[in-house]
């Protein structure tokens, strides 16, 4: 217990996202969790329990027609703690039994949200929390009448309860039924936008949300959030563009498609049906996910902005800037570190899928591995038919997207910042 005390912050979140899976997979893997005349394997209850940790939404098996109710609780519960963090959910307890939040804790919440203070973090937890119970409750009620339609009110509220949950922290399970995600409802409106609206609030981060309920107008907001906001805007309109020109998809099911596939999963088409141009756009469009702070993964969005000013300031010989503020440049470093890390993880995973599964295309691979890393849950639809190695990279693959290929890397600097430093010599660039 006292070396658990003694790790730095990064691999007690590691550690605490592992101890959440292993939890998940021991409670799936009970007979009470399945459906009558249903036994979910071990492997395939690591790979829902790691997805639902991880956010992400791929499925080995369908969770509709798989998992009894108490199963689909459990599902539902581990996306709930996966979004917020495990740090979060762990504070929000402590808050709740009355009790003071130690200085460990405190510094667990800043490495697990990015922030650059410890100041205000118990009230940022608190906020969270009520933020996250005030919007998903706006989901349920939003949803439950499109669900009336097709189903007894008991099963509705359930659905919509679940559907809430992972819409918010851009986790892409279904309990429909039959793995086909949001299609039966690609037409209607009601749900698509309140949908759309539940993975935009959690894709844009916690900061972000309450930035703007602070401050109101955009010209008074930090640069973070003006960041995040012009992104998160020009990606899902040019996402809606590309995808309505490269597939026969209607102007609805583009800009769901565009919202989702940053880091949600959900699907109003057949993903496996689309063309490989379509499948390219999604890829990046994965690849780049949602915002610090937030339910979703990928590289960020502050992260390509940070690296196109960058570029912009190195043809233009001006220093890196935006909104009339310069961005530092430690930040600069840290967003070509996450990228080059995580492309070279994408590419990797991608190379032993190919190996592991020969009789899948690149891009079907590609897709996969991507999805998994942006913890997004979108497929071609070859994760069930995945054998048990490509599973297992797959489990990976979620797990490092989930914490961040930095967070990763840092697990293993064991020794401390060195006193002694070598002297500069120039090396040739480009």
């Amino acid at each position: 217990m006292d070396y658990v005390k003694k790790l730095a912050p990064g691999r007690l979140i590691a550690l605490g996202f592992a101890s959440v899976i292993a939890l998940g997979t021991v409670l799936l893997s009970l007979p009470v969790s399945a459906r009558e005349g249903v036994r979910v394997p071990l492997l395939d209850a690591l790979f829902t329990s790691t997805s639902a940790v991880c956010v992400t939404g791929l499925v080995a098996v369908d969770t509709a027609d798989t998992f009894s109710v108490f199963g689909r609780t459990v599902v539902a519960l581990l996306i709930q703690i996966g979004g917020l963090g495990v740090t979060c959910v762990g504070v929000g307890f402590i808050l709740l039994a009355g009790k003071r939040i130690s200085f460990k804790s405190r510094l667990m919440v800043k490495e697990a949200w990015n922030v650059s203070t410890l100041q205000g973090l118990v009230r940022l937890v608190r906020a969270v929390l009520i933020m996250t119970l005030i919007i998903e409750g706006a989901g349920v009620l939003l949803s439950l009448p499109v669900f009336l339609r097709d189903h007894a009110p008991a099963d509705a509220l359930g659905i919509s309860v679940f559907h809430s949950v992972a819409a918010f922290n851009n986790a892409g399970f279904d309990i429909l039924g039959g793995m086909r995600s949001l299609i039966p409802y690609r037409d209607d409106v009601l749900l698509n936008l309140t949908t759309c609206a539940l993975i935009i609030l959690g894709g844009i981060g916690f900061l972000v949300i309450l930035d703007v309920l602070e401050k109101r107008r955009f010209k008074t907001l930090r640069l973070h959030s003006k960041v995040v906001i012009l992104l998160s805007v020009i990606l899902i309109g040019a996402g809606t563009l590309v995808l309505r020109m490269t597939d026969d998809l209607t102007w609805l099911q583009a800009f769901f498609q565009s919202v989702s596939t940053r880091t949600a999963g959900f699907a109003t088409c057949s993903i496996g049906d689309l063309s490989n141009a379509g499948l390219l756009a999604m890829t990046l469009l994965m690849f780049v996910g949602a915002s610090p702070g937030s339910t979703g993964g990928g590289i960020k969005t502050t992260t390509l902005f940070a690296m196109f000013q960058a570029i912009r300031s190195v043809a233009t010989n001006q220093a890196p800037a935006a909104f009339h503020r310069t961005i530092p440049q430690v930040v600069i470093v840290k967003a070509f570190h996450i990228m080059l890390l995580s492309t070279l993880f994408v590419y990797t995973g991608t190379f032993l899928l190919c190996i592991l599964e020969p009789e899948y295309s690149l891009i079907q691979c590609l897709v996969e591995v991507t999805s998994a890393f942006a913890t997004v849950g979108l497929s071609t639809g070859i994760t069930p038919e995945l054998g048990t190695a490509g599973k297992l990279l797959i489990i990976l693959v979620m797990y490092v997207g989930r914490l961040g290929p930095l967070t990763i890397a840092s697990l293993w600097a064991f020794r401390p910042e060195a006193q002694i430093h070598y002297s500069e010599e120039n090396i040739t660039i480009g």
